[in-house]
């Protein structure tokens, strides 16, 4: 993998006086009769720090860089100061699996917050887990990540280091076909996916949901993850007449699909998961975005009271780049951590022996964070299940519901 150095005023600031306080804290006493010595742990983040899924990945980096930052500044753990090893995954499962081995192979590394894409973190995991390095994702949505293959029937939590502070697609999927059937009265789709593991396991999680309503797939189309003209899939599709497009995939090909598919005379809105809930999204759709549609975990960050400082001291830190869709979520993955760390570091005598103990810690972990509730159950996913509905109005996402998904 290129490890890319990817210089941010803010982080930069950040990372720097990170690095003073881990190093100025090494010292010993004049006289040589003891040291007063402060041990470091790291905790890595895997995300696409490059490339078209950047402006997702840099508010990841720097929301854990404002945690580790205040724990530094509140001593939260004494006798410990922490360090952010920040590795650029491109958004691509062989970077990503790059990035876990040289995070692995540090002896100082105690945690990992990523990644942003489930195809990634499927080569990630087995790399963390045999050296006993808890991974909190705050994106991954697909299920099989912590239930296993045969989640819909035989749930198996296939590695105890991975959580996740992001609900998944067993329930956005479904949240998204309720949506459109029940309150947008919409009988008739297509859907259209990028053959990766995240629009893959969207689609099909609506897909399965919308029929048991009552409602009618036209039409069931894929396209390549780097494709940029979409003109057959839109001939493949138009013909069935359906009433709106989902797609699972993500917002660099889903803006640019809304805008050819309008243009092709198929006005009809486009509807995804938060995958394509990114200003970027609007930018590339243009004026025909209009009324296209998404799904994202959680409730929106900014009209959140308990994410009120978390926005304040994020921008007072500086960061050219916004928090994004999964900053809070990012912010609360590495408290988390952090919170496992207050127990597992507490009389360790250095980070890889304390290890396991963080990962059984991390079971345990219960608190409010900035996105609601931060606990996780028996297979490491959020207990929390609330997402909201955005749809674009006047060239910006709005706010449409947000609710708790319940089993039917």
């Amino acid at each position: 993998m290129q490890q890319r150095s990817v210089v941010r005023v803010g982080a930069s600031l950040i990372v720097a006086s990170l690095a003073l306080t881990a190093c100025g804290s090494r010292s010993n006493n004049d006289n040589g009769g003891g040291s007063d010595s402060t041990k470091t742990a790291k905790i890595g983040v895997i995300a696409p720090l490059s490339g078209d899924l950047s402006a997702l990945g840099l508010g990841i980096q720097h929301s854990v860089e404002l945690a580790v930052k205040q724990a530094n500044d509140s001593n939260a753990v004494p006798g410990w100061k922490f360090e952010v090893a920040a590795k650029d995954d491109e958004a691509k499962p062989e970077p990503g699996k790059n990035a876990a081995t040289s995070l692995a192979s540090d002896a100082d590394v105690i945690g990992v917050v990523g990644t942003l894409n489930t195809s990634v973190s499927q080569q990630v995991q087995p790399v963390l887990a045999p050296k006993n390095i808890v991974q909190v994702s705050p994106a991954n949505t697909g299920p099989g990540l912590t239930q296993g293959a045969n989640w819909q029937k035989d749930p198996k939590r296939p590695y105890p280091t991975y959580f996740r502070t992001c609900t998944t697609d067993a329930v956005q999927g479904p949240f998204a076909a309720r949506y459109l059937y029940e309150t947008a009265k919409i009988t008739k789709v297509a859907t259209i996916h990028d053959k990766k593991a995240y629009g893959q396991g969207l689609v099909g999680t609506f897909t399965d949901e919308f029929k048991k309503l009552g409602g009618q797939v036209v039409a069931a189309e894929t396209i390549n993850p780097d494709d940029s003209n979409f003109q057959a899939v839109i001939s493949a599709v138009k013909p069935n007449a359906p009433q709106a497009l989902y797609y699972g995939g993500e917002f660099p090909q889903a803006g640019p699909l809304s805008q050819q598919m309008k243009a092709a005379g198929l006005n009809i809105p486009l509807m995804g998961g938060d995958g394509i809930f990114d200003p970027k999204f609007i930018q590339l759709g243009g004026k025909t975005s209009e009324g296209d549609l998404a799904t994202s975990v959680g409730a929106p960050t900014d009209k959140l009271p308990s994410a009120a400082k978390f926005v304040a001291d994020y921008n007072a830190a500086g960061f050219k780049d916004a928090y994004g869709a999964y900053g809070g979520y990012s912010y609360d993955a590495a408290n988390a951590i952090i919170n496992a760390l207050k127990v597992s570091l507490k009389d360790a005598k250095d980070v890889e022996s304390a290890r396991q103990a963080t990962v059984d810690a991390m079971s345990k972990v219960s608190f409010d964070g900035v996105t609601g509730k931060v606990a996780f159950d028996q297979y490491g996913d959020t207990t929390s299940k609330v997402l909201t509905v955005y749809k674009v109005a006047s060239g910006k996402w709005a706010t449409v519901e947000t609710k708790e998904f319940e089993s039917k």
